[in-house]
Order: C-alpha cells, then structure tokens, then sequence
C-alpha cells in the first residue's frame, strides 16, 4: 500500500532544540495563547481526566503568571508521569520541564504530543513549529499531492472552461456548482490520504528526532527515516494513473525556495512538461481549508500561463528543460536545499527584464497586469488558505465546517439561508445549518500577515516602479530631483552599512554608525533603512562597536538604532539574544551611564533571575529616579518607564529575603512617591509594573501605604482592570485592599468612596464578574474589597454585590482541603473590622482586649505606635474618628452575621476544628468579635445559631488556655450568652470551671467580676465544700503494687500519673473521666521512697542517702548525697528536698547547686523530726512536718526563702496535695483535712479510711479527682464533685 521516498536533510539536536525553545518562549510570553492551547486540549479530555489536568494547568499558569514555586511544579509533575499517555499530560509535562530548565526532556514530551496526536498539534497547536521542525522533510509528500490534485482538476469536465479565450469574470460559485460528483470524491479522497500520510509520517519523523536528541554525545550517525507515500487510490484509478518516479525526474521549486504552506502565495500555476495543458498549484495547506476556487476560475490561456510561469521563476525556460539537463544528484540537491532554507535568510531573486515601450503598446492593460503582479503577489500575496473561496477576499470571521472546508460567515451564512444545506466545494450535505464558532487559530495568523505586509508595502512599489521602466514613470522635475536625491541617500547608507560589517578600522565604522544615524532621523526612508539594517550581519556589527568603541556619541547612536530596530522587528532581538555575551555588553553600558541602553535591555526580556544575578536593582531604581531623558523622545520608550517595568519583574520573582532587601532601598530611596506617579502612566504595562512594586513594598513595610493612598490617583489604575490578565487583576485588588487599612477610619472611607464613583466602568460589577471566576487563594481578598464598596451606604435588604461576597468568604472558610485558603478567609473577616494601626496592622484583639477590661496592653499599643510614628491629631478629629469606627463597626458585622440567619458562624466553627493554630487563633478571634457584636446589635434571633456553633468552643478554650488573654477573650465571647436562659443552661455543665477561672480572672478584669454576680450566688473564695461532714465517693481501686504506695505524681501536660512503691517498681497511668488504667511499668534498681516527675526525667528517693535523677532512656545519676531525703518537690528545673533532720533544701538540676531554705536540727532523745510531705503552687512552698511550735504545715516564699504563714492543724501529716483554691492534707488514721488555701481556715475533714495509712495523694488536671496511695500497695480514685 505504501512506498518509501528517502530524504537527505539530517536535523540536528541544536536546531531540534532551538525551534522547540521558540515555541516555548511564545507560550510562555503569551497568555492568550497558553489559555486558548490549554482550552483546546481540555475539550478533547476524557471526563475523568478534566479535573485533575485542569488543576494541573491552573497550577502552571500561576506559576508562569506571578512566581516561580518550585514545589508546586515537582508535585503536578509526578501526576502529569502518571498520565503521560494523554496529550494534554506530555504538553503540560514539557511546559513543566522548560521552566525547571530541562531543555531536553522539555523537547521529547512536547515530541509526545505530536506523536499522540499529530492533525491537532499541525492545525491548531503548534503549526509553525510543525512548518519549521517537520515539513523541511516533506517534499516529496508535497509534490506528490500537488500534482494528484492537478490531475483531478485539470480533468476534461473543468478544462473546456478554463482553456476558453473569454476572460470575463465569472462567478466562483458557479463554477464549483460545475465540478463533477468523481472529481469531489476524488478530493475528497485524496484529501483523506493527505491527511493520514502527513500523521503516519509525523509519527515517524517524531522517532527520528527522539533519537537524535538522546545521542548527547553525538557519537551515533542517525540517517533520517524514508518518507511513506501511497502508491494508488481510488482517486488515481479514476482519473489517471500517478507515476511516483515523476517525483525524482521533476524538479521541485518555489518562489521563495522553500515551501510554507501558511504563507503560501497566489494561485500562480507552474507547468511540467508531460502535459502543456495542465498545471500544478502551490503545494497543499494543512488548514481545514484544502481546495481553492481560485485554481479551478483563475486559469489562463497558455501564453498567460508561460508569462506567468515566468515571473513566478525569473526564467524563460520551462521546468521540462530543467529537468532534462540536469543530473539526478543537481535535483536531489535542490531539494535539501528546499527542505533546510531558512525564512529569515532568503536569497534575491533574479532581476526581472524591464518591459519595453513596444510590448507596454502591444498589450495596453499589461502595465495594471504588473502593478497587480508586484503588489499582489511574491510574498505580500494574500495565502490561498486566507481567502474565502466565494467571497474571495480574506477573512474577515472565517468559519470551519464539518468537512473541513472554510468560509467567511457573511458568505456562507448567505449560502445557507438561500435554502442550501451542502458545502458550497465538496457538495457534501451539512448535518447542522448553525455555524460553528470563529476559527481563532486562522484568524490570528491572518492578522500576524497583515502586519508583515503593511511593513513591506511601501519597498514592494519600489520594486514595481523599477520594473515598469521609466517610462512610465512621473517626468515632473521635483519627482525626477526627489528621486536622485533617494537614490544618493540609499548609495551613502549602503556604503555606511558595509563598513559597519566589514571595515577592520574602528573609526570608518564608528563614522558609518552616525552616518546611519542621522539618515534614521531624518526619517524619510526608514521601511527601506530597517530591511537593510535588521539583516543579522548588520546587527552582528552594530554589537562590535559596542563593544570596542569608547565614544560616547558613538556608543549612544548605537544602542538608539538597535533599540528602535528591536522595537520594530522581533529578528533583531532573536538575533542579540541568541549570545548571551551581547546581552551582558548591554546591561555593562547600562551601569556605566547609557540609560537609554536600558530600554533595549528591556526588549530583550531576560529572565528576571538573569536580571538579579546582575546585580540591576540598584541601577533601576536610580533610572526610575531620574527626570526625562533628553534623547527619551526620539526612542520608542522612555528609559525610566523601561526601568520601572524590569524592577517590577524582578520584585515579581525575588525570594522573600531578596524581596525585603529591594523594598528597603526602594523606601531609602524616597523612590516610592516616584513609582506612584507612574500609576497615571500612558503605557499599560508600566501600571501594572508599578502596582506590583507598591504591592510589595505595602506588604513589606505597611507604612508605604500612607504615602501611596495621600499620592495616588486610583483612577487610571481602575481603567486598565478589565485590559489585563487575572493575575494582573489581583495584583489590583490586592493593593487597593491594602490601602483601605489605613489607621484613620475616615481616611478609608474616602478612598472607598473613590473607587465607587471613579473610573469609566463599574466598579463593583468588574469586581463581581472577577469573583465568579477568581482562584480560591484569591477569593477572599477580592470578596472583602467588594463588601466595603456594598456597605459604605446603609445596607439595604438585598444586593447581589453583599451576597456573593459573603458567600465566597464562607465558601472559603469551609475548604478544609486548603488551610491557607480558610487562613486568608479568616483573616479577611476579621479586618472587616475596620481598626488598624499606622502600619495597617489590625488592632482587632488589643481593642477585644481592653472590652474585655484588659485595656492595659491596648494604652500601651497605642502610645507605642503614636510614638514610633509621630502621630499626631486633633482630639476631635479623634472622637469623630472613633464614631465613625463604631458606626462601620456595627454596619459590618449586622451584615455579616445576619446572612442566611448566622451562617457564618458555622465557617467559623470549621476553623476552629482544625489543626492549624494560626487558623484556629484567627478563627477565635474573628469568631469572638462577631459573637461580642452579638450583644451589642439587635437581636435578629441569630443569637442561637452562634450559641449552638461557637458556645462549646469557647468554654474549652476558656478552661484549656493559659494565657490571660486567650481567656479573657473567650469569658468576653461566652458573655454574650449568660444573660439567657438558653446560654446559661448551655455553660452548665461546665459551671465549676468557668467559675474558677473567673475568680483567677476578677482582679485583672472588671467583665469577670460583673459576669461572677451573675454565675455565683456567693462573691468570696468558700469553698465549694458543705458544712455536713460526707465521706468521698469512691470511683475506682487498683492493687497492682505489691508493696505500699510511696509516693504519686501527676504530669498536668500529658494528663498522665506516675506512681512509685517499694516494689523496685514506677507506674504510668492514663487519667480518664471513669478512672485509672495502667499503661506502663518501668523496673528501677531501687526502692522507690518518693517521687516527682518531669517531661524527660524523674527524681526519686532512694534507700540511702541523696537524690536520684533517672531518665526514661534508663541512665541515671545520684545528687546530694550529704543528706538522707524524706519528700520531694520538682518546679522549673529546681528539686526541693525535705529531708529526715527537718531541713529543707534547694537542688538546681542544671547546676548541681544546693540552697537551703530551712536548717536542719538535731535528734532530739534519738528521735529524728523529718519533713514529710513537700507542695510548691503560685510561689509558696508547703512543708508539712513535726510542730514545734504548734504548727505542722508551714508556707515559704520561694522568692526569698521567707516563711509567710501556717497552717495550725494538730493532725500529723504525712501526705500533701494542692488545688488552686484548697489544701488535701493525708493524716494519720486515714482522714484527709480539706483547708482554704487563701485564708488558711479548714474547710472539712473527710473519712477515707482507717484501715490503711495514706502515704501520698495527688489531684488530676481538671481537679475533679482525688488520688490516694496507701500503705498496703492500693491505689485509690475520688469523685470530689
């Protein structure tokens, strides 16, 4: 079925690498065309692939959009490996390989994608990459097809019209309603076959390149694959058998010596010699669009076809001829050359012979016939594939049909509504009459030629005025005088371009360089002047005198031409970009004082990090200082605008310590009142560049946001909102949040109430359109400005604007996927507020604080920050201040917490469920302010939505937290409910703890005492005891010990117990609400007398003298081995011993030094008066032992070891534990004495038991349980409730 056509053009890795990296960078550059590649692919995914590639390619366009993350990057490339069967997958996969700098991999997916899908990546994603990558290697395929198509339309049915001598006009679709329903099939056939040739010979080729691009080392020699053709069809059988050999016998040639089917020119026809009579179009488009109207309507007689023949080849001789005389090898070289000319270094044409006076009177409408030659044809002709076959002009709106035919809307729409329901060429019926959509790939390749052609129009008429002769010509003296003067003018500049190129004397090229110059200025040829001067020998030698002269005037013409040049032809920056060394010349003259060198640096676009390694910012910030420039003009951008644009990238990419670096030379530098002003700039890029930078600098020193909201005008900034991309886009409304937080509530409101009114469109209704379709990160921050703009009048009961603000703020509170989401959600709430410092931080907790009666920290905030700042105000400008705040106060939280009865409140709670402490403190704060506005707002009954969503929370952190102002924060949000009969039975069941913490709270905080009265019946400190002497209840007894119980800790942090025994035994138990259990059981060397414990260690007593320290990994050490220990006690690193001789002593663990706080004494009638127990609680050392003077326990002062009070108990006590409001004292005979630890009174005395002594008591965290060991190995558990 197939035959094999050998080609002898190699492809190098470099050239593979280079077209790829084109394609790359123009991806990269332009989010259009990334969003329309991106949108492509998507339509042609499996449902079950949309989501994730979806977020995929989200990721990579943030990534491109605003910041290099590297993270992000690594962790879609490990889903995008476990998809690379998808095309969609190796497309993404290469874009993530080019920004990690794998310039290799990046090409072998991308080759992936062509492989997968080879008609989709020609036609629509990447065609100029296919053009100049794949279809060098096509000739034969090519010529193959043109003349299989020539065959069918030169068939006898088409000829008799198109041989006739009338050359009238007649209409296209007249014709095409003439074409025979064989020669339709068999296009359509051959089309068919074109098409499946062109992928299998993608695919093959793609092999090839893979291949040559994993021979690093080039050590392999990889002959390029043979090309597959057909050898019949059907189409062939019908209309003339096809002889391939005429491939290898034919030369193959086209206008401008390589073939692109893109931009391809008119429908000139070439002849070949086998048969006069029939002719072969330009070689096939891959575009939807196949056959042209023009080839089969525009057929000449046969001496119009040899003129034209001629014109198209600059030669009188026929193909024939060519063909015969040359050798098979002079053919094959034609066509390498063919398959390997590059565009951009095409070679002249032959000169055309001048018409004669004599052949211009033979042939009146000759000379209309040239001009037509020279301006509609070469390469200014319009592509075939740009011209609507009815229509016959070029697209406007071109539409594709279902059989790949295009159209001009107007035209077939027209076609359609006569009642026609075919395609107008291939007559095959149409299974819908609604047009699709625009074919924007065609359409933007049509505008791309457009503009190349109105650059060339004025040089083509040159070439047609020389052809015609001068006879033709205008004989007015001031034309003939102008004309000398520019033919002189243009043999002066070729002259000065050839010595910039060639001169090895640096002065005549320096001279040419201004010779150059000043032709430029004077402006009167500058088309002419630019195709001669962006030729890359040209700008090739304009980079030598850069490099090697040292005149000023010399250096500045220089890079003035290149700049306007680079400016005006992309070849030129390709040119100097593709050294890096000329780049680096560029950015030194820069430094060295040429500030107009930086807008050429800046059409060269290097990358950012290039651009911080070479140490710029400096230099730009100086150039954005600097006043117009004088030569600024006559450039195609001000150098300062330049300048500011290129820091702006920088700061986009800068790591976050490079970041704080920048923003603190841009303040030094009083730079930012300079940047502000360029918000009002004509050019949009330099906006968006200077909202960047004062988005930095704002976020990096929020004082900058005082001296842009009294600077800015906000105006211009809101016109380009709807001009640029959405990252852009939240760069805007990123700023304009920020400068709402200004520490002056009026001041916000004025700048609020500009953006409202000023500006072309709607402010609010662009934000809105944003929102719907912003990014999560980005949501909150938009929904936030959008609610200040709703609210700055009086709510009203409906709005739109208010309802998907909020709604998108609880939205993102409820992404529990996404933490930092609910983190800028939260935090955003919480701003709404409304009250900031003068660094734009919130003031929301200090003024939480102070409501909550701990102003103290909020008069020193305040004092701070007026200091600091110099602050300075007018006391009633400060009282209308505040009014103001409180009014917006009131208005925003009405709104927030009334929609949709409190739904807020449940995002709220979500936060506080999580793991994150960030989230969860902004959460409780947000959720405290709102829950306190509650009391101050009308009840709108939302009050129970809160209670049932917040009031748990806020009792547990009430009872958990041990910062003061943590709980004073949640005794100001549990307020709001204890005025309720609903609230109060809520905080019941956790009265008692409430009420203590609100009795440690009540000397800091009046709201404690007021909220006391309501809670308490009694306003003292009686203990919660009654007055009728009631045993204990007994929840749990444990005998696991096989000896007596010495001694029991508790470790609050951990909620677990420590018990010791003379067992050679230590215990861990787990506390829980129903009990005891043991969890685990260490073996020491020792007997175990008493112990305390810590996070990492434990120090018991011994049987012997001194102290033992044991760590959990087992190592131990003995400490004050002078004394025989009786207790212990063990706060902040220090044990305190009390010891047999009635001293008590302070052992530093870090140290090993040793204080005493009570001497010892000596045996009295050989009887030793030990310490028995030891406590330490808020300061105070208890000691209970002997009474010598009528006291057995006694109180010291930790701070100077001074004894500060007793307790006058007769019982001998031998255990101690301590509450925060009580003292449990273990007696002999088994009674525990319950005293108040403030009064030193005893409260009650308590029968435990009296069949074993009590050797050592502990209390559990929440206090609820009273823990005793006893002397015959038990371990009892008391309810104390």
């Amino acid at each position: 079925m197939s035959a094999a056509t050998t080609t002898t053009a190699t492809t190098t890795s470099v050239e593979i690498l280079y077209h790829t990296a084109t394609f790359f960078s123009e991806v990269v550059s332009q989010p259009d065309l990334r969003h329309h590649l991106f949108s492509t692919f998507l339509q042609r995914l499996p449902s079950t692939l949309i989501k994730p590639l979806n977020s995929a390619s989200q990721t990579i366009e943030n990534t491109i959009s605003t910041s290099y993350a590297a993270a992000s990057l690594r962790s879609i490339e490990k889903l995008l490996l476990s998809n690379s069967h998808n095309p969609f997958s190796s497309f993404l996969l290469s874009l993530v390989h080019y920004l990690h700098h794998r310039k290799i991999d990046a090409s072998l997916s991308l080759l992936d994608v062509f492989q997968a899908d080879p008609s989709l990546c020609r036609q629509e994603i990447a065609p100029l990459l296919f053009q100049e990558l794949f279809l060098i290697h096509f000739a034969p395929l090519l010529e193959w097809y043109n003349v299989r198509r020539s065959n069918i339309l030169s068939s006898s049915s088409l000829n008799s019209d198109h041989n006739s001598d009338d050359q009238s006009i007649v209409s296209n679709t007249t014709l095409l309603s003439k074409m025979s329903g064989d020669q339709a099939s068999a296009l359509k056939d051959l089309e068919r076959d074109y098409e499946d040739l062109l992928d299998e010979n993608c695919r093959i080729f793609v092999d090839y390149f893979k291949r040559v691009l994993r021979n690093k080392d080039g050590d392999q020699v990889i002959v390029p694959p043979p090309m597959v053709l057909l050898q019949k069809r059907k189409s062939a059988d019908k209309l003339g058998y096809y002889d391939e050999q005429k491939i290898k016998n034919q030369e193959f040639e086209s206008t401008n010596r390589r073939y692109n089917p893109i931009w391809a020119g008119g429908d000139r026809s070439v002849e070949f010699s086998s048969n006069r009579d029939k002719s072969l179009s330009k070689f096939p488009s891959f575009l939807p669009e196949r056959v042209s109207p023009r080839v089969i309507t525009d057929q000449r007689s046969s001496n119009e076809s040899e003129t034209s023949t001629e014109n198209d080849f600059g030669t009188n001789e026929k193909l024939s001829d060519c063909s015969s005389s040359d050798s098979e090898a002079e053919q094959k070289e034609r066509i390498k050359t063919l398959a390997l000319f590059d565009s951009r270094k095409i070679t002249t044409r032959k000169q055309k012979q001048p018409l004669s006076l004599e052949e211009s009177r033979r042939s009146p409408h000759r000379f209309m016939e040239d001009v037509d030659n020279v301006l509609g044809g070469g390469k200014n002709a319009p592509p075939k594939d740009f011209v609507c076959p009815i229509t016959t002009h070029v697209f406007d709106d071109p539409v594709t049909l279902e059989t790949g035919q295009t159209y001009e809307r107007r035209a077939i729409q027209e076609w359609i509504d006569r009642g026609n329901s075919t395609c107008p060429i291939t007559r095959q019926k149409l299974s819908s009459t609604q047009l699709p959509k625009t074919n924007y790939v065609l359409k933007r390749l049509i505008a791309s030629w457009q503009e190349q052609k109105q650059g060339s129009a004025h040089s083509q008429f040159e070439v047609m005025q020389a052809k015609v002769g001068p006879e033709i010509r205008s004989v007015s003296p001031n034309s003939v005088i102008s004309q000398a003067t520019i033919e002189s003018t243009m043999s002066e500049l070729r002259l000065a371009i050839t010595d910039v190129c060639t001169s090895e004397i640096l002065r005549e090229a320096e001279i040419a360089v201004l010779k150059i110059e000043r032709f430029w200025e004077e402006g009167n040829m500058q088309l002419e002047m630019q195709s001669m001067l962006t030729k890359p020998p040209v700008v090739n030698g304009f980079v030598e005198i850069l490099f090697n002269s040292v005149d000023k005037q010399v250096l500045k013409a220089t890079i003035l031409l290149l700049t306007e040049l680079g400016s005006r032809d992309g070849s030129v920056i390709q040119t100097l970009t593709a050294v890096d060394s000329d780049v680096e010349c560029i950015v030194e003259l820069f430094k060295k004082g040429f500030p107009e060198a930086v807008v050429l640096v800046h059409l060269l676009r290097p990358p950012a990090t290039s651009l911080v390694e070479m140490d710029l910012v400096d230099y730009l910030l100086a150039g954005v200082g600097n006043k117009e420039h004088d030569d600024s003009k006559k450039m195609c951008m001000d150098p300062r605008t330049a300048s500011l644009i290129m820091l702006g990238d920088i700061i986009r990419s800068s790591s976050e310590a490079r970041l704080a670096e920048i923003v603190r030379s841009i303040v030094s530098t009083n730079a930012v009142e300079i940047i502000v002003v360029s918000l009002q700039a004509e050019q949009v890029e330099e906006r968006i560049a200077a909202v960047s930078i004062l988005l930095r600098c704002v976020l990096e020193d929020g004082k900058c946001r005082n001296i842009i909201a009294e600077k800015a005008e906000l105006a211009p900034v809101l016109e380009i909102f709807v001009r640029v991309n959405d990252a852009e886009r939240f760069e805007i409304v990123h700023l304009l949040s920020e400068l709402v937080k200004l520490n002056r509530r009026n001041l916000n409101e004025q700048i609020l109430h500009v953006l409202k009114d000023e500006g072309t469109f709607s402010t609010m209704h662009n934000l809105l359109m944003y929102l719907q379709n912003a990014l999560q990160d980005q949501s909150p921050i938009v929904a936030g400005l959008l609610l200040q703009l709703d609210l700055l009048e009086e709510p009203r009961k409906m709005s739109i604007y208010r309802e998907e603000a909020i709604d998108a703020l609880i939205s993102c509170l409820r992404n529990s996927e996404f933490p930092v989401v609910q983190i800028c959600a939260a935090e955003t709430v919480l701003s709404l507020q409304g009250r900031f410092s003068y660094s734009g931080k919130s003031l929301s907790r200090a003024i939480l604080l102070k409501r909550a009666g701990l102003d103290r920290s909020y008069r020193a905030f305040m004092r701070k920050d007026k200091r600091r700042h110099n602050i300075s105000a007018d006391d009633q400008d400060m009282k209308e201040d505040e009014k103001a705040g409180e009014e917006w106060e009131r208005r925003v939280a009405f709104a927030l917490v009334s929609h949709e009865f409190g739904l807020l409140f449940e995002g709220l709670a979500e936060g506080l469920k999580s793991r994150y402490e960030e989230l969860k403190s902004i959460c409780f704060m947000a959720a405290t302010w709102l829950t306190y506005m509650l009391s101050v707002l009308p009840d709108t009954g939302v009050r129970g939505a809160a209670r049932v969503c917040l009031l748990d929370h806020f009792v547990s952190l009430f009872k958990s937290q041990k910062n003061t102002e943590d709980r004073a924060l949640s005794m100001l949000a549990f307020n709001t409910f204890v005025r309720h009969p609903e609230g109060l039975q809520g905080l019941a069941p956790h009265m008692k703890d409430i009420l203590k913490g609100l009795r440690e709270l009540k000397k800091s905080s009046t709201v404690a005492v007021e909220m006391l009265k309501v809670l308490s019946e009694e306003h003292d400190n009686s203990a919660v005891w009654s007055s009728e002497g009631s045993e204990l209840h007994l929840i749990q007894e444990i005998c696991e010990h096989t000896k007596p119980v010495t001694s029991l800790a508790v470790l609050h942090s951990s909620d677990k117990l420590y018990s010791g025994s003379l067992d050679r035994t230590l215990r861990v138990w787990v506390v829980t609400a129903e009990g005891i259990y043991c969890e685990q059981v260490q073996e020491t060397k020792d007997q175990i007398n008493n112990l305390v414990v810590a996070n990492n260690i434990a120090c018991y007593i011994p049987q012997g003298a001194g102290v033992k320290v044991y760590s959990w990994n087992g190592s131990s050490k003995l400490l004050n081995q002078q004394k025989y220990a009786k207790c212990l006690a063990l706060v902040q690193g220090k044990v305190y011993c009390g010891c047999m001789d009635n001293s008590i002593q302070e052992i530093d663990l870090a140290t090993g030094t040793i204080g005493n706080i009570q001497s010892g004494s000596k045996k009295l009638l050989g009887k030793a008066y030990p310490i028995y127990a030891l406590q330490i609680h808020d300061g105070l050392i208890y000691a209970a032992g002997p009474s010598f003077d009528g006291a057995n326990v006694k109180i010291w002062s930790t701070a100077n070891y001074i004894m500060v009070g007793s307790l006058a108990t007769t019982s001998e006590v031998r255990s101690m534990v301590v509450s925060s409001e009580l003292l449990y004292l273990g007696c002999k005979g088994g009674t525990v004495e319950v005293w108040c630890r403030k009064k030193h009174s005893r409260v009650e005395t308590l029968q435990i038991s009296s069949a074993a002594k009590i050797l050592c008591m502990a209390i559990d965290a929440n206090q609820d349980m009273l823990i005793i060991g006893t002397s015959d190995g038990r371990i009892q558990t008391w309810g104390l409730s």
